[in-house]
């Protein structure tokens, strides 16, 4: 599964996020433990239902941990999850990260209204739109070309200033050489 580069692909505020119909009592954190520090997701099963259950199942067996970001274009955003290629402990292959997903099926597209803007969360996938599997990634800045065409899963609440500190990838790609990783990512309810 050669994923489609993004880059290439083509406001929500703050206060109609917190507004959503996310219940602040009910919902799922994934957090990621950075060398830096921990990265808080709050997730959006109400937007992408399927997505979000095969997130919080992968990290609950522990797929995601040891993860590398693979992809990491400045200014843009910050590309992991493959658990097939990408674990820097067990079957990492630097040509190939970025390729893989995980032993859970592919799934169908979840595009929403939710736009892309500095710490949201979406779904990776291959030209086909439902082909996310694993793999997902944390917006630097806004991008507005993603909207519609990617599914939204979540958004940095905490730790935004640790993401910005994921070591860069070289070249048009974003592939990164001895990428940083996510050491441990877990889910809780808040």
């Amino acid at each position: 599964m050669k994923l489609f580069h993004i880059a290439m692909a083509g406001a929500l505020s703050l206060a109609a996020f917190a507004g959503s119909a996310i219940s602040a009592a009910a919902a799922d954190l994934l957090t990621i433990q950075l060398k830096d520090g921990p990265v808080v997701i709050q997730l959006m099963p109400e937007v992408a239902p399927k997505h979000v259950a095969q997130i919080e199942a992968l990290a609950k067996k522990g797929a995601y941990d040891n993860v590398v970001f693979h992809r990491v274009i400045d200014g843009f955003m910050a590309q992991t999850g493959d658990v097939q290629y990408g674990n820097s402990t067990k079957g990492y292959d630097a040509n190939k990260a970025g390729t893989g997903g995980s032993d859970l099926p592919n799934l169908p597209a979840e595009f929403s209204k939710t736009p892309f803007t500095r710490g949201t969360v979406g779904m990776a996938r291959a030209q086909d739109p439902n082909s996310a599997n694993s793999q997902f990634f944390i917006m630097f800045a806004n991008g507005d070309f993603l909207n519609g065409q990617y599914t939204v899963v979540g958004k940095v609440v905490s730790g935004m200033e640790l993401v910005d500190k994921i070591k860069r990838g070289q070249g048009q790609n974003g592939e990164v050489s001895n990428p940083d990783k996510m050491l441990k990512v877990t889910v809780s309810k808040k």
